[in-house]
C-alpha cells in the first residue's frame, strides 16, 4: 500500500493531481482542521491559489467518540449517517446533546483561526476542500453541504486516502472527487503515513498566516 512520508508529502502530491485548477482565479483551497489544513496549504501553494479554513465537528457515539454519528459544519449544517443512527435506536435527544457540544468547540475554532475575519465568500468560485484523509466521510460530507449553501460554481473534495465507498458516496454529493490512496480493507487514516502526528492549533494558526487568506 502507498504510504505517505507525512502531511506535507501528501499535500504535494494531491496538489500535483489537481493541476488543472492550478493559476485560476476563482479557485480557492479550505482546509479542515485540525489535519487537513497542513495538507491543503501546500495544495494552495501548488495551485498558486488562496487557503482558508472551514470548520466541521464530528459527532462522536457517545463511549465511542471514534465512530461518528454525523457532523456539523459552520453555518449550522449538520449531517447525520442516518444508518447508524437507525442501527442503533440514537435517539434525538442524544444526537442534540452532542450537536451542542461540539458546536461549543465549532465556534471557539472560528475564533481561534479567524480572528476578526470573516468567512471567505465562495460564490461562484471552485471551493477545493482537503482534509488529510476520510474513515466514513461524514465530516466530508457535511463540509460539502455547508459550501453548498453559499452558491460554489463547482465542490471539489481532495484527500489523500479514504476507503473506496466513502469516496463513492461523497461522488454524490460533490461535484468531483480527489482520492490518491484508497486501501480496501480500510482500517484507519495514519495508516497512510509514516508521521501522523497531531496537529495543534497553533500549527493551524500558523500556517494560515502563511498564506494568502482571503478577507
Amino acid at each position: 500500500m502507498r504510504r505517505f512520508a507525512d502531511r506535507v508529502e501528501a499535500g504535494r502530491e494531491l496538489g500535483k493531481r489537481l493541476s488543472e485548477y492550478g493559476g485560476r482565479e476563482d479557485v480557492l483551497v479550505l482546509g479542515l482542521p485540525r489535519g487537513g489544513v497542513p495538507v491543503g496549504h501546500e495544495v494552495a501553494r501548488a495551485l498558486d491559489a488562496p487557503l482558508d479554513v472551514l470548520n466541521v465537528r464530528k459527532l462522536g457515539l457517545p463511549g465511542q467518540e471514534e465512530l461518528a454519528m454525523g457532523a456539523v459544519a459552520s453555518g449550522g449544517i449538520r449531517v447525520l449517517n442516518e444508518e447508524l443512527v437507525e442501527q442503533l435506536r440514537l435517539s434525538e435527544e442524544v444526537i442534540d446533546r452532542v450537536t451542542a457540544q461540539e458546536v461549543v468547540e465549532l465556534e471557539r475554532r472560528e475564533r481561534l483561526y479567524r480572528d476578526d475575519r470573516p468567512a471567505p465568500d465562495v460564490s461562484g468560485r471552485v471551493v477545493i476542500l482537503v482534509d488529510d484523509g476520510l474513515a466514513t466521510g461524514s465530516t466530508m460530507e457535511a463540509a460539502v453541504r455547508a459550501v453548498r449553501t453559499q452558491g460554489p460554481a463547482r465542490v471539489v473534495v481532495a484527500v489523500p486516502t479514504a476507503p473506496p465507498q466513502t469516496c463513492s458516496r461523497l461522488a454524490e454529493v460533490a461535484d468531483e472527487v480527489v482520492c490518491l490512496v484508497q486501501p480496501y480493507p480500510f482500517y484507519a487514516v495514519g495508516l497512510s503515513y509514516d508521521d501522523f502526528s497531531e496537529v495543534a492549533d497553533d500549527d493551524v494558526r500558523r500556517l494560515l498566516g502563511d498564506a494568502e487568506l482571503v478577507g
